[in-house]
């Protein structure tokens, strides 16, 4: 697969040159084959916002010419793939200057029309920032979309936290404002689209989990086929954190007849580039089953000393009345761009529905 800052390396920067050639008449696209030249070295929204600025010079001034030219090239079958990124970056900055009053929401309309052509979930961000009210005022009726990729970015587009994505400040604020959105595709027959509600409710539950869990227990109580996997998919977070109300939703009661024994780590060092081995024993000593959401948790150590908790999932299980489960688990600590490992004493934890089970402490130390 390519690197991510190859998605929009020269050749969709030498495309997008192409296409505007087509659509620009005589102004051209010599800005963007200049920016072309201009792209190794830059990560993937380095390229997208050097490609924008480069647009920016090339297109007319005013919103209503660069809509004019935006959709003259949108008739372009070639006009698609992630040179579309910086084209929506380069329509939303035109709106925001733009002195025409209808400007804000002919951009949206235009964002909605390029999004099939990759997505347009980046540039939205900027106009939610301007006025949440107002941007949702044209987002909402996106629910009834033909296109699942417009009905998507109704609910993608508003998400807390979107990855590569700026924040919205009253996004994180109001987590309620954009409910109806959620409210209205949560059964869309798209997964596509059902998938990105699930994420958009999992954002939610890192700073609101209370709200999470309410808004998906109003949509188990009305579900269709595909509602169960959604609801798993949007609790995913809450359950990691052990939240009460999550967990019984997905039936996860309290596992008080659920003894936990033998917990070993096969060695209590572990060097920087090899795996933990840990085991356990599991066994429910009630006389009913016990329906079990069993995570480890590994507390890393800082570069302040302090430790902090990463939640794993390991499986979920049904265990009989008198059953016995023995469970191994090997853990990497190989070196990954999002983690940075410091060598130290750590902690193993295990967590059975929610609950802290069980530690074992062991040391991470550097290679030789």
């Amino acid at each position: 697969m390519p690197l991510a800052e190859e998605l929009l390396g020269p050749a969709a920067a030498a495309g997008l040159g192409a296409c505007l050639d087509r659509a620009n008449g005589p102004r051209g696209a010599d800005a963007v084959r200049a920016a072309a030249a201009r792209l190794d070295g830059l990560a993937l929204r380095e390229r997208s916002d050097l490609l924008r600025d480069a647009l920016l010079v090339d297109l007319p001034d005013g919103y209503p010419p660069v809509e004019a030219v935006v959709r003259t090239a949108l008739r372009d079958p070639e006009f698609t793939g992630w040179m579309i990124w910086p084209v929506t970056e380069a329509v939303v900055s035109r709106a925001l200057e733009a002195a025409e009053p209808d400007a804000f929401e002919s951009a949206l309309a235009l964002l909605a029309d390029l999004t099939p052509r990759l997505t347009a979930e980046f540039a939205i961000r900027r106009v939610l920032v301007a006025d949440l009210d107002r941007a949702l005022a044209v987002v909402e009726p996106w629910v009834r979309h033909p296109d699942e990729h417009v009905r998507r970015l109704a609910t993608e587009g508003t998400r807390p936290r979107l990855p590569w994505a700026i924040r919205v400040p009253e996004i994180l604020a109001r987590p309620q404002a954009t409910l109806r959105i959620l409210d209205a595709l949560y059964r869309d027959p798209s997964e596509y689209v059902r998938r990105s509600v699930a994420n958009h409710v999992n954002d939610i539950s890192h700073a609101d989990p209370d709200l999470a869990v309410d808004v998906v227990t109003r949509w188990a109580a009305a579900p269709d086929d595909h509602t169960p996997r959604l609801v798993r998919h949007a609790l995913r977070t809450a359950v990691k954190k052990g939240h009460p109300g999550a967990l019984a939703l997905l039936g996860f009661e309290p596992a008080a007849d659920v003894a936990l024994t033998g917990l070993e780590l096969a060695a209590g060092r572990v060097t920087v580039g090899e795996e933990l081995t840990f085991t356990f024993h599991l066994e429910n000593t009630g006389d009913t089953p016990a329906k079990l959401a069993i995570d480890y948790v590994i507390h890393y150590q800082k570069a302040n000393g302090r430790t902090a908790p990463k939640v794993f999932k390991l499986t979920t299980r049904t265990l009989e009345a008198g059953e016995r489960l023995s469970i191994s688990r090997r853990h990497s600590f190989k070196r990954i761009s999002t983690r940075v490992l410091h060598p130290g004493s750590h902690l193993l934890e295990l967590q059975i529905n929610g609950v802290a089970q069980g530690k074992a402490g062991f040391d991470l130390v550097a290679p030789v």
